[in-house]
């Protein structure tokens, strides 16, 4: 897509400095990767929001949310369109209201996750304990089902605000989310609003999301917060460029009780003893594998990272040896948990 001279001309007309040409898209990625996006926008107003997405609708502009860049793999030639920014115009938190004993926190969409976690440790709110370690936005977050082997979203979720391409808002209460391992369906939520799915020029923006938390001690949080960072300093490789956990771990719900496998070294691995993504990687012998500049972690195997000035290509290609050998050894097919978008 091209974005023509009359399309720049309206973007810079409100948007200023805010608003980027050819931006390349690795100094806005955790993993340091990916080549331009034909527009890269930070709105300081939810009103030069509503005009970006709705101008986008009237010119048949494509656009995309990138959040923090921390679970998104851009491709080597770029995003094609827009590429929006929320950090600048949607950073609130604040306690909307109450449930019973429970509270209420209203999280916008680009607040970083991080901060969330912080707002309620510091106000002795409990629930959001999963969320330590992850990084990324809010917005991010609910749209992935972000979590960890504590919880995640769909567990402390109670509704989300959402800009349709049309410009239409609505809240959608959890009942109409539809959540899955490490992903939300919104459509059925879309149509709970609108009527109908919006259209192919663009798909809804979460503004915020609200959070039903329990009133819990502050000093036992905080100590419980330093402990889990502390393991999950330890575990993952926090020293080089990295997107997290690169695969979903298996369904096992999809996984015969009667599977197993016996290695070369003829060690025998059944459901019962644990399939994940990292483990069922490493038990492949891929940790430390690399291919040109991306590397599988040493310390964690469902880790791609950035050792060595990798390119898209790169990590895509280890990806995609990691996934085949999984295949091939343990006939366990795994899927990619990092967003991957671009040309």
């Amino acid at each position: 897509m091209t974005i023509d001279p009359d399309a720049k001309k309206w973007l810079v007309s409100f948007l200023g400095a805010n608003v980027k040409f050819d931006e390349p898209m690795s100094r806005h990625t955790s993993l340091r990767v990916g080549g331009p996006a034909d527009v890269y926008v930070t709105p300081e107003t939810r009103e030069d929001l509503f005009r970006i997405i709705r101008g986008c609708r009237e010119k048949g502009l494509r656009y995309a949310i990138i959040g923090g860049g921390t679970n998104l793999l851009v491709k080597d030639n770029g995003i094609r369109g827009i590429a929006i920014l929320l950090k600048k115009c949607f950073n609130q938190i604040v306690q909307t209201g109450a449930r019973g004993d429970d509270v209420i926190v209203t999280a916008m969409a680009g607040s970083s996750l991080a901060r969330v976690c912080r707002f309620a440790t510091e106000h002795g709110l409990g629930g959001m304990d999963f969320a330590l370690g992850i990084p990324g936005t809010v917005g991010g977050a609910i749209m992935m089902n972000a979590g960890t082997a504590y919880g995640s979203m769909q567990n402390v979720l109670d509704s989300v605000n959402i800009l349709l391409p049309t410009g239409q808002t609505g809240k959608i209460e959890k009942q109409y989310l539809k959540f899955d391992y490490r992903k939300l369906d919104i459509a059925q939520g879309c149509r709970y609003i609108a009527g109908n799915i919006p259209d192919d020029r663009g798909q809804p923006v979460i503004l915020d999301g609200q959070f039903c938390l329990h009133p819990s001690d502050p000093g036992k949080l905080k100590r419980e917060a330093e402990e889990i960072l502390q393991t999950r300093k330890g575990n993952q490789p926090t020293n080089a460029p990295n997107a997290g956990c690169f695969f979903k771990n298996p369904d096992l719900s999809a996984i015969s009780d009667q599977w197993s496998v016996t290695l070369e070294n003829g060690q025998h691995l059944t459901r019962l003893t644990g399939v994940s993504a990292g483990r069922l990687i490493d038990l492949a012998g891929l940790r430390g594998k690399r291919i040109g500049g991306a590397e599988v972690s040493a310390k964690h195997a469902n880790f791609i990272i950035n050792r060595d000035n990798a390119s898209a290509a790169d990590i895509l290609s280890l990806a995609e040896l990691i996934r085949e050998t999984v295949l091939k050894i343990f006939n366990i097919n795994l899927e990619t948990e990092v967003k991957i978008i671009g040309e």
